[in-house]
């Protein structure tokens, strides 16, 4: 059994080169796609190199737009078109890290009926994660940039220009991440396409992401619409696997992330102070970690992960 993962990437060259060594140390088996944003750090290939079945994707990408899900799909076309062989697809940041031995992944899911592990839920039905406004805002309003990179005496003034959302259903002022403009369209969804989201990060039998890529191909009005509402890639995979019906998924994405401590719709980074807590048998990956911030806790992890004894 063979699982590829896609790391998407752009910062901390160190830190990527040891989630990579890391990786194939624990699962040696494992195809690595690693897709990076060059614009805002190098990465030296010869220290790559070392390691068999590791693949690099230059990338340009940016937060909260299209182009995390456009390289996402692009991993899958090119991971098909060189006829890379895999039963499992999971998708990592540089800033994430295993919590567990890979093997007892591996254990998993060459036992498991189901056929991905992935958190998914209706995004204009009440749920825990979001309200029912939020989602609506994100995915039912087509975006375009206003400003980019909002000074913060500017955040604070759209603090005021926010009441604009709440008097009226037609326009819609974001700035989660660059200021932007969103008019209300026509969606792709109905009773038999119904919208979800959840967390981007999954883990997913090849039939899933060969269903994804033909659906991409065959439905670019979907893709379409997707190209210009917030944050797609915490709804699309979710709403092509679930409407067909066709697959058993674990409603949860085995990914361990603090949010209560977050800023700015960020997970906290993590350290040693929170190892007994990612190390829940029930995660076998966390985020996010930054080893400028601290080193211990990656330490900690290889450990466990890498079955090091103290």
């Amino acid at each position: 059994m063979k699982i590829c993962y896609l790391l998407q990437t752009y910062k901390n060259p160190e830190q990527i080169y040891r989630l990579v060594n890391t990786i194939k140390t624990s699962n040696p088996n494992s195809i690595i796609i690693l897709s990076h944003n060059y614009t805002y750090c190098q990465l030296d290939e010869s220290k790559l190199e070392k390691h068999s079945d590791v693949y690099l994707l230059p990338v340009k990408t940016g937060r909260g737009d299209f182009s995390i899900l456009r390289e996402y799909l692009s991993a899958i076309s090119w991971a098909n078109k060189n006829n890379i062989d895999f039963d499992w697809f999971i998708n990592l940041t540089g800033q994430d890290y295993p919590t567990q031995p890979l093997s007892s992944l591996e254990s998993l899911l060459s036992q498991t009926h189901y056929d991905g592990f992935i958190e998914y839920f209706q995004v204009f039905s009440h749920n825990k994660s979001w309200s029912v406004r939020q989602g609506m805002n994100r995915y039912l309003y087509k975006y375009r940039t206003i400003i980019l990179n909002q000074p913060n005496w500017f955040k604070q003034l759209f603090k005021i220009m926010k009441l604009l959302n709440v008097l009226q259903p037609f326009v819609r002022i974001d700035s989660s991440y660059d200021l932007m403009l969103g008019i209300k369209v026509k969606s792709p969804f109905y009773d038999k396409f119904v919208c979800y989201g959840g967390s981007y990060f999954s883990i997913l039998s090849k039939k899933c992401i060969q269903y994804l890529q033909k659906f991409s191909e065959c439905n670019p009005h979907v893709i379409e619409h997707y190209q210009h509402v917030i944050n797609p890639e915490e709804s699309y995979i979710q709403t092509v696997l679930v409407n067909s019906q066709l697959f058993n998924f674990y409603n949860e994405c085995k990914h361990y992330y603090d949010f209560y401590q977050s800023r700015h719709g960020a997970p906290a980074i993590l350290t040693s102070k929170n190892s007994s807590i990612i190390k829940q048998k029930n995660y076998y990956f966390a985020r996010k970690f930054d080893m400028n911030i601290d080193n211990k806790v990656l330490d900690i992890l290889d450990e466990i992960v890498l079955l090091k004894t103290s």
